[in-house]
C-alpha cells in the first residue's frame, strides 16, 4: 500500500503518562478517565521506562493472584522493553516496528525524552487521508476469528484473550455475531445483566462508579466463574460487509472509538478487521 505522505509528524500526539511508583488502581483510573488503551511510564527524572496497556491489566489478574491490588505498583507489571522511534522516521517504519514486535503503539523520543506516541488508531486515520489505492475489507481481514458463545464462562474468554494475545473476542450464535468483548471489559468486569435489569438504579450507579475494585475480587480468578460472556459483552456489535471498502471500516472504527469490527457475508460471520490488519497492510 502506498501513502501520499509517509511522514510520522502528521500522527504524533501527546501521551497521557503515569509514574512507575503509582499503584495499579491509580493507573487504572487514568486509563478509564482519559479513555486510552495505553499509558507510557516515566521515572522520577521524566524519562520513559515502560508502558502499560489494557492487556497488562488482564495479565495482572493471573500474575498477582492473591496479592492485594492496592499493593501492586505500575513498575511491577509494566512492559519494560520499550520500542521507540524518532521524528525523522516514516509511517512505514512505524508500522513495521508494530508488526515485528506485535505491539499497538510506538513511543517517539527526542533527546531521550518522550516527544509523543503513535498508536494503531493514528495509523488507521492516516489510511483515510493518505491511502493512494482502494482496498476491500476481504483483502486484508483476518479470516480465523476467535469466538465464544454467549453462555461461555468469562474464565474461557479471559484465557483466550491471554493465550492468543488478542484484544477482542466475537460472541457468536448460529454463526452470527451477537456481541463483542474486549480487554477493557475486564477493568473491572461489568456487572451481570440480571443486576443491571432488576437492581435499584442507585445501587447500579454505586457498583459502576466504585473506584476500588476489591468488591469485584479483581485479583482472584474465582470472581469470573459466575460470569458469562453475555454478562459483559457489548451486544449488537457494529459490523461491516466483506465487500465494503476498508476506508468505510476505518471510518466506523474511528467514529465509534473501537479497534475492530466483525465482518459478515450474508449476515454470517466470515472474519474480523482490526487496526492491526490496517497496520499490516501499510507495512
Amino acid at each position: 500500500m502506498k501513502l501520499k505522505n509517509p511522514s510520522i509528524t502528521q500522527v504524533i500526539r501527546n501521551a497521557v503518562t503515569v509514574t512507575d511508583g503509582m499503584t495499579l488502581l491509580e493507573a487504572r483510573e487514568f486509563l478509564l478517565k482519559h479513555r486510552v488503551g495505553r499509558l507510557p511510564v516515566l521515572d522520577k527524572n521524566k524519562k520513559p521506562v515502560g508502558i502499560i496497556t489494557e492487556k497488562d491489566f488482564v495479565r495482572a489478574i493471573y500474575k498477582f493472584n492473591g496479592k492485594h491490588v492496592s499493593k501492586i505498583l505500575v513498575r511491577d507489571f509494566m512492559s519494560k522493553d520499550l520500542i521507540t522511534i524518532t521524528k525523522n522516521a516514516t509511517i512505514v517504519d512505524c508500522t513495521r516496528l508494530m508488526q515485528k514486535h506485535k505491539i499497538s503503539s510506538v513511543l517517539v523520543l527526542e533527546k531521550n525524552r518522550l516527544a509523543g506516541i503513535i498508536t494503531k488508531t493514528d495509523i488507521a486515520s492516516v489510511f483515510l487521508t493518505q491511502s493512494a489505492e482502494p482496498l476491500r475489507v476481504s483483502d486484508i481481514m483476518t479470516k480465523d476469528v476467535i469466538t465464544v458463545m454467549p453462555a461461555d464462562s468469562l474464565l474461557l474468554v479471559e484465557s483466550l484473550l491471554v493465550k492468543h494475545k488478542i484484544s477482542r473476542i466475537v460472541v457468536q450464535r448460529n454463526k452470527k455475531p451477537v456481541g463483542i468483548i474486549t480487554n477493557r471489559d475486564f477493568i473491572p468486569a461489568k456487572m451481570p445483566k440480571w443486576i443491571r435489569d432488576f437492581a435499584d438504579p442507585k445501587e447500579v450507579e454505586k457498583y459502576q462508579t466504585n473506584p476500588n475494585p476489591d468488591e469485584f475480587r479483581m485479583n482472584q480468578l474465582s470472581y469470573i466463574l459466575s460470569f458469562r460472556a453475555e454478562d459483559i459483552m457489548t451486544p449488537n456489535p457494529v459490523t461491516v460487509n466483506s465487500d465494503d471498502q476498508v476506508s468505510s471500516a476505518v471510518l466506523i472504527m474511528i467514529r465509534n472509538g473501537i479497534g475492530g469490527l466483525p465482518v459478515v457475508k450474508k449476515s454470517l460471520l466470515c472474519g474480523i478487521i482490526t487496526k492491526s490488519d490496517i497496520v499490516k497492510a501499510i507495512a
